[in-house]
């Protein structure tokens, strides 16, 4: 629902630096008496619903949308959104339980962290040049190809005949379903005001509420019945059908918008254009050199994290020093290309070192590093451990979704109520985590009773919920509406490369611990099967609780996993720096986005 902004005198202070798009649209010297800081208008221009000249044509084409669709159409569009999230949601608590008996049946249960490592790092790397697709070409033509990689990486999985081709696939699949994941959350950013945002994130992720009590039946239908390469063959078909209302709701309005000439005139890219001068503007307007320096340092630096168990001389190897020196040099090699010589910056170099934004995505990989950290081999303890079996340990591992997503929607109403979110993230959301994460090192043991385990996944569902809300509100309340995208691609970006941490820290803690526990703790008649056991899940789960060998294993699943806690309680400790450095912006002071909008 579109309503009139007011502007009062005390709430804004306009300056010469504030009347571009290139700057944020928060001025950061500038406070009331309560600390509350002042913000301008995000556009000097008279009629503040006129398509902006200057963005960029994907940015100019969905404000143009906004502006020709029904409320109806929005409506739809929303119910699409929910059913999209509803069919990720399902797959990805049936594929996290699917996972370990995929590499089980390759006898290579260990490489359960390690299969998504490089998955989960591409996939974060591939949204930076995805949002300068969205930018540049549009939200259809980026949903698409997200799509298409999606669909791609679920065939792959299904058909794969070993632990490679099934990591192969996972790439894919992660590239498509983090994209498709965001490309929706730009949309939701595109058709939204700034003070239901958080709502608006809230209701799209809220599928995660039913599909918790489901993918554990689902996962156990299909490893029972027609097998766990089902599991992935069956969303390989179903998600491009339920995908195809969102994309009929594109091309409509595209089609409208364009009939009554709301698009602009294109410059640059056109077919007056020869194909040099095409590849010039897309090179500059995709800042090509920029996405090169920065994707190629993050993947050299953290690659190491994922070679280095395969080298003979581990981190001292050549190889993995080379990757090391070559990433920590392409890194800051980025920042110095973006700050003086980039003909057009990814994102301008104030809103990078922006303390709200680089805050909030400092805090976005630290909440994935400790996350991957602790919930890695998560499922297999449940079984191995507490003895649950499939079913009701998705119930268990899933509490994180469903407890984080119906509180972001508490989270969402008390930000449109209050106007405000630091104060959410500083004073519940950091200390309720750090609570959470640090309890699970004494809960977590073979003595201990499983509502002790479910109680600090409660703790960290509600803090994650709201962190996770807090996070995203603060990286789009400095900035405007042509820079949404790039903002919400940096701040994925660092979850991203915190998910790789987490996985690798993950896999070499247990990697370095588990098997040495596991062979001083057994029985000398089990000792002759000591990898099969390290490296197989069912095998595990053969032996009976309560018999010497199955005592072993819990005792040494519990040696590995206080080890994991602690690091991933260590860091959380950065979090409140995080959010201590943010603005405490009152989102109801501006407005942001074009057209009808909720």
């Amino acid at each position: 629902m579109k309503e009139p902004i007011s502007w009062s005198q005390q709430d804004i202070e306009l300056s010469p630096s504030q009347n571009s798009l290139d700057k944020p649209a928060i001025s950061e010297k500038s406070t009331t008496a309560n600390h509350a800081p002042q913000t301008s208008p995000p556009s000097d221009t008279p009629d503040r619903d006129e398509i902006s000249r200057d963005a960029q044509a994907g940015v100019q084409d969905v404000e143009a949308l906004a502006k020709v669709w029904t409320r109806n159409h929005l409506i739809l569009a929303y119910i699409t959104i929910w059913c999209i999230h509803f069919t990720d949601a399902l797959h990805q608590g049936m594929s996290s339980i699917l996972t370990p008996y995929v590499t089980s049946s390759f006898q290579l249960h260990s490489l359960t962290a390690a299969t998504s490592i490089f998955a989960s790092l591409v996939g974060g790397l591939f949204k930076l040049p995805l949002a300068k697709i969205l930018d540049i070409w549009g939200r259809p033509q980026g949903f698409v190809s997200m799509l298409a990689c999606l669909t791609i990486g679920l065939a792959m999985m299904a058909g794969c005949r070993g632990v490679d081709m099934y990591a192969a696939g996972q790439v894919f699949y992660w590239v498509g379903y983090n994209g498709i994941s965001y490309t929706i959350s730009v949309f939701i950013a595109d058709t939204s005001a700034l003070k239901n945002r958080a709502l608006m994130f809230a209701f799209a992720s809220s599928p995660y509420i039913i599909t918790v009590w489901i993918g554990g039946p689902l996962a156990n239908a299909f490893l029972r019945g027609p097998g766990w390469r089902w599991g992935f063959g069956v969303f390989a078909v179903v998600t491009p059908v339920i995908c195809s209302p969102l994309l009929g709701l594109f091309y409509i309005n595209y089609r409208k918008a364009r009939k009554r000439g709301l698009i602009p005139a294109r410059r640059g890219g056109g077919s007056a254009r020869s194909w040099r001068e095409k590849l010039k503007y897309y090179a500059i307007e995709f800042d090509v050199l920029g996405l090169l320096l920065i994707t190629a340092g993050l993947a050299f630096f953290l690659l190491p994290f994922n070679l280095y168990t395969r080298q003979p001389s581990g981190w001292k190897s050549p190889l993995i020093l080379s990757l090391l020196i070559i990433g920590f040099l392409l890194i800051p090699l980025f920042a110095l290309y973006e700050r003086f010589f980039a003909p057009k910056t990814f994102i301008p170099y104030s809103l990078l070192t922006d303390r709200t934004v680089l805050g909030a995505c400092v805090l976005s990989g630290v909440l994935f590093v400790s996350f991957y950290i602790w919930d890695s081999y998560f499922s297999s303890f449940l079984q191995v451990v507490n003895g649950l079996d499939v079913t009701h340990a998705s119930y268990v591992m899933n509490i994180y979704s469903i407890g984080s997503c119906f509180w972001s929607l508490v989270v969402g109403v008390a930000v449109r109520w209050s106007g405000r979110f630091k104060w959410l993230a500083l004073y519940f959301g950091v200390p309720v985590t750090i609570l959470g994460v640090g309890l699970m090192a004494a809960f977590r043991q073979p003595d201990v009773n499983i509502g002790y385990v479910v109680m600090c996944q409660i703790f960290i569902a509600v803090a994650g919920g709201t962190l996770v809300i807090c996070e995203q509100m603060a990286v789009m309340a400095v900035t405007t509406h042509q820079y949404i995208a790039v903002v919400l691609a940096v701040e994925a970006m660092f979850a991203s490369v915190g998910g790789a941490i987490g996985s690798t820290v993950a896999g070499a803690i247990w990697s370095g611990i588990f098997p040495t526990k596991l062979e001083k703790y057994l029985p000398s008649e089990s000792r002759a099967s000591l990898a099969e056991i390290v490296g197989s899940l069912p095998k595990q789960l053969s032996y009976e609780i309560g018999s010497p060998t199955r005592k072993a294993i819990q005792w040494a699943y519990g040696d590995a996993q206080r080890i994991m806690i602690i690091a991933s309680t260590a860091v959380q400790v950065i979090s409140f720096v995080s959010v201590l450095v943010w603005r405490d912006v009152k989102v109801k002071d501006f407005k942001q986005v074009k057209g009808l909008v909720v």
